[in-house]
């Protein structure tokens, strides 16, 4: 005799009784500790950043102050290392000669007196120089190896016309033997009302010079 399948147990019967019921499975823990280290480690490192950042501002201001005071230091030293610009008075040398400009008469309208007298295109102005020879050898004089420079930088040559007729000009084509001076007169024609600056003085057409202040 078959059994019949309606007796067999079903999926409620006593055969999946004996099985316990499979629990659902626990949720994860938040991991909330880890999130708050994470949080604590940034801010320190943060400040850590903050703390260089700041401490290199400070040392550069520091090193650009100091800096600064070097710089202002050296500007000072230079201009006091710098001599001073020679004018009326003072002894300046170039080559073989010596020169101490020791007066300037400006607005002069005439020199010499009566036939020979010479009148400027606008006015003279006399350099009184006294020249010496320094060297070992005769050296030549020559006015017009001399400039007259005035505020604009514009350059003047000499009247040796006009320095000829001066007894005391003693500054045309003067041979002067070494150890020996000349006191003479640099005659220069100028336009009215000039602002002299400078006169630049050479004991040769070829050399450097020297330059005397004029300008008070």
């Amino acid at each position: 005799m078959q059994p019949n399948p309606s007796d067999q147990p079903g999926p409620s019967g006593p055969q999946f009784a004996q099985y316990p019921p499979v629990a659902a499975p626990a949720p994860r823990p938040k991991r909330r500790g880890r999130k708050i280290l994470i949080a604590v480690v940034a801010v320190f490192a943060l400040i850590a950043i903050g703390s260089a950042l700041g401490g290199g501002d400070d040392s550069g201001g520091s090193n650009t102050g100091t800096n600064a005071n070097a710089g202002a230091d050296t500007v000072a030293t230079k201009a006091a290392d710098k001599p001073k610009a020679a004018g009326i008075g003072t002894e300046v040398r170039d080559g073989k000669f010596a020169f101490t400009v020791t007066r300037v008469d400006p607005g002069v309208d005439h020199v010499g007196e009566g036939f020979a007298a010479q009148k400027p295109q606008g006015e003279f102005v006399l350099v009184h120089v006294t020249v010496k020879n320094i060297g070992d050898e005769a050296q030549l004089f020559d006015d017009t190896s001399q400039k007259l420079v005035d505020s604009q930088g514009r350059q003047y040559d000499t009247d040796s016309g006009a320095a000829i007729v001066l007894d005391d000009s003693n500054s045309f084509l003067n041979n002067i033997n070494p150890g020996n001076s000349v006191k003479g007169v640099l005659v220069f024609d100028v336009p009215k009302g000039l602002t002299l600056s400078r006169i630049e003085l050479h004991d040769s057409m070829f050399s450097g010079g020297v330059t005397v202040t004029l300008s008070q």
